[in-house]
């Protein structure tokens, strides 16, 4: 046989292959208003960047009458390329093709790229959409699933793991995508849930929606199991080449910097604070009026809003934001926060991220259901992340910082390296009008007006603890600053610690309160 027409052959075999399970396959996945894998993988990457492999992969299976069927790259297309110059490795599952059922093959090639990814200290892309394991390949399919769990685990706090949900994600699948570090999910697209809808209609006699049990929205806003949520697919595919701009390839390497730049005049520090420490405000404007360009890439936006998470950027280098949020009540901490914060400070210490910790709470929400729910192992999610972390932990206290939760929110105590103070800082056991109530309560009791007497002892209270001044009497606050001077402070602070080093005791790993 000629060269020639080898290449022919080789070339009529990749169109062949590139159909994945044909016309009407693919009319059906566009009906259903979802991309087909070629397609995803081709929009998320740059430009012509895109190299496959295994694509001539095909399974194994022979009972069932399998023997008979063509699976073109056995349902999931693998490979690699580029986002903004940067290597990647993906992969993306197939529903065109038996509805992109994970056999043996199919996991073979998967864990084969995700091995690449590891070797090679890249960021790994996977493209949920599948209907689960292949059932006429029985315990071969759950072996696979083993051993990408296997591989998820291992490259966790090595490399960058982004899980997109583009279709059905069911029963033991979803643990892939809750291992790794970022879950992105689309509106009316997304489906993850352990058990469907059929099953707990069955069980419970229950009847629930596909949507209602595990759709997008619910995944980001009730479960926490997604970080990212997008009304389409290119909106997704942005977001995700977003994120890649702002991390590091892999644990070994920093984020890349980028030219820096002011923060908008529209973000003035000083109107964005009210003067009465009741009243609530946006804590993601404090954070605009002192990133570059004004610019904060949030994350779990819908999930636990009083507590703030993202990556904005500082003199051009990327920088973890954890931050309360006043808007929702009142920023305290409670369990579903205390994890959202703790596991996005465990990132960024792995990834060699900065975290700036902007303070503005009165504690931890008190209540039965809280403490059922574990608040205090949730709780100590957070201490025990701040605590662990060794990548420079700047602190800046705006308002309040009462109790458990001043000590929580990278205190100088968990090792905090700069710790500044707004003038309004309010730093004590607790609120000055519940301390008054406490410390005060016999003179309140005997006063002639006993208003008047309990409005005194707050003002006391206040002028001698809630203040930043004993704090930083104590050495506790580095310093007490303008809020104008936050910027420059933290830019200090930055380019003092970005060499830091700090020995840790020898343990093969600590025990979290998971």
């Amino acid at each position: 046989m000629s060269l020639k027409r080898n290449i022919q052959e080789l070339r009529e075999r990749k169109i062949e292959v590139q159909k994945g399970g044909g016309d009407k396959a693919i009319e059906k996945q566009a009906a259903m208003g979802k991309l087909t894998a070629r397609e995803r993988i081709l929009a998320i990457l740059d430009e012509n960047s895109f190299h496959e492999y295994d694509m001539f992969v095909s399974h194994l299976a022979r009972d069932f009458n399998m023997e008979k069927k063509i699976l073109h790259g056995d349902g999931v297309i693998t490979g690699t390329g580029t986002i903004h110059g940067s290597p990647i490795c993906i992969y993306a599952q197939d529903f065109t093709v038996a509805g992109g059922s994970l056999g043996l093959m199919h996991a073979r090639k998967i864990t084969k790229i995700m091995d690449h990814a590891l070797k090679m200290r890249v960021p790994l892309i996977g493209i949920n959409d599948s209907g689960g394991a292949r059932i006429q390949e029985g315990v071969n399919s759950l072996a696979g699933y083993g051993e990408i769990f296997f591989r998820n685990t291992l490259a966790s706090g090595v490399i960058p793991q982004l899980s997109v949900i583009l279709g059905p994600c069911a029963g033991g699948a979803v643990y892939s995508p809750a291992l790794t570090d970022f879950v992105f999910v689309v509106e009316n697209i997304s489906k993850m849930f352990i058990t469907g809808p059929s099953v707990i209609k069955t069980v419970l006699g229950e009847e629930i929606s596909m949507e209602e049990l595990g759709g997008a929205r619910v995944h980001c806003e009730t479960a926490g199991n997604a970080h990212f949520y997008a009304k389409n697919e290119q909106e997704c595919f942005d977001q995700i080449k977003k994120l890649i701009e702002l991390i590091p390839r892999s644990n070994t390497e920093k984020a890349k910097r980028v030219e820096t730049k002011e923060p908008r005049k529209e973000y003035n520090i000083e109107e964005i604070v009210p003067e009465n420490a009741r009243l609530p405000y946006d804590i993601k404007d404090v954070i605009r009026s002192i990133a570059d360009d004004s610019e904060f890439f949030e994350i779990m936006e819908l999930y636990a809003p009083n507590i703030v998470i993202g990556f904005g950027r500082l003199d051009g280098q990327t920088c973890g934001f954890v931050a309360n949020q006043p808007k929702y009540l009142a920023g305290v901490l409670d369990c579903d926060s205390s994890d959202k914060a703790a596991r996005f400070i465990r990132y960024c210490d792995s990834f060699n991220i900065p975290i700036i910790t902007l303070e503005d709470m009165p504690g931890y929400l008190p209540g039965v259901d809280q403490e059922h729910m574990g608040v205090i192992r949730h709780g100590a999610k957070i201490l025990y992340a701040y605590s662990e972390a060794t990548v420079p932990k700047i602190t800046v206290i705006i308002r309040k910082a009462y109790g458990g939760g001043y000590i929580a929110m990278n205190s100088r105590h968990l090792r905090a390296d700069f710790v500044f103070a707004w003038p309004t800082a309010e730093i004590a056991v607790m609120g000055p009008e519940g301390a008054a109530n406490i410390v005060f309560r016999k003179e309140i009791q005997e006063a002639s007006n006993p208003e008047a007497m309990r409005k005194q002892k707050i003002e006391e209270y206040k002028e001698k603890f809630a203040n930043p001044f004993v704090a930083a009497a104590q050495g506790y606050i580095d310093e007490v600053i303008e809020p104008t001077e936050t910027r420059s402070m933290l830019l200090h602070a930055l380019s003092v610690a970005e060499n830091k080093s700090v020995s840790m005791p020898r343990k093969k790993h600590g025990i979290p309160p998971f």
